[in-house]
């Protein structure tokens, strides 16, 4: 029976490489994979394009890695608390798109749904059509949004089981849902794993068709 348990997160990063793409989920402090940040942070990686919705505060967060120097270009929403992230955009050496949250989330849907793309309103008008295909239909004006995918895609989960079946606690699913669907590699951080059956069908939010790796994190 596949079981897509590891050891430890340095054994759920093999195979992660200078300049790939990585989305991180979490909302705020809700749903971030601390133990895998810490892991990747070790690596001294360079070069990352993240995609995540924002870019870390302080403490054990994405701030580590603007603070090593790892991430070249960021794409989220809301960078504005990152004190790491922003001495590192004034000084030009991290690359900055910015992207409407609703926008961020479903360009990662249609990377995971193999879409080439979708029409928005959003941002018609603003800065955020720069760079952007504009398209009329009936009328009115849309942006092409394109997809989003990337090398690995890491989330906190509640509980697992070892096929990789996941349940999230409350709000930490957040942008969880639909990354997992986005990447090429999906390493969930859970706090307990279980057998198969012990979980409620009905309580699992990502199946385990979309994760790759599972590892639980002992308590601080």
């Amino acid at each position: 029976m596949r079981n897509v348990v590891v050891e430890s997160a340095a054994a759920a990063l093999a195979g992660l490489r200078d300049g790939h793409t990585v989305m991180v989920g979490g909302f705020g402090g809700a749903g971030m994979p601390r133990g895998i940040i810490t892991a990747v942070a070790e690596l001294g990686l360079r070069d990352l394009t993240l995609i995540s919705n924002n870019a870390g505060a302080s403490g054990d967060d994405l701030s580590l890695w603007f603070r090593q120097g790892m991430v070249r270009r960021i794409i989220c929403s809301y960078p504005r608390s990152a004190k790491d992230f922003g001495a590192q955009y004034r000084a030009g050496t991290v690359e900055l798109e910015l992207v409407p949250q609703g926008t961020l989330v479903e360009r990662i849907r249609a990377g995971g749904a193999g879409l080439g793309g979708f029409l928005s309103p959003v941002g018609v008008g603003t800065v955020f059509e720069q760079g952007k295909q504009k398209i009329a239909i009936g009328g009115r004006d849309y942006l092409l949004e394109l997809p989003l995918r990337a090398d690995f895609t890491f989330v906190k989960g509640k509980v697992a089981d070892t096929l990789g079946n996941l349940t999230f606690n409350k709000a930490a699913r957040n942008h969880c849902i639909v990354m997992t669907t986005a990447a090429d590699t999906v390493v969930a951080e859970v706090d307990r794993i279980v057998e198969p059956g012990e979980l409620d069908p009905e309580s699992i939010v990502t199946p385990c068709i979309f994760v790759d790796r599972v590892f639980a994190r002992s308590p601080a």
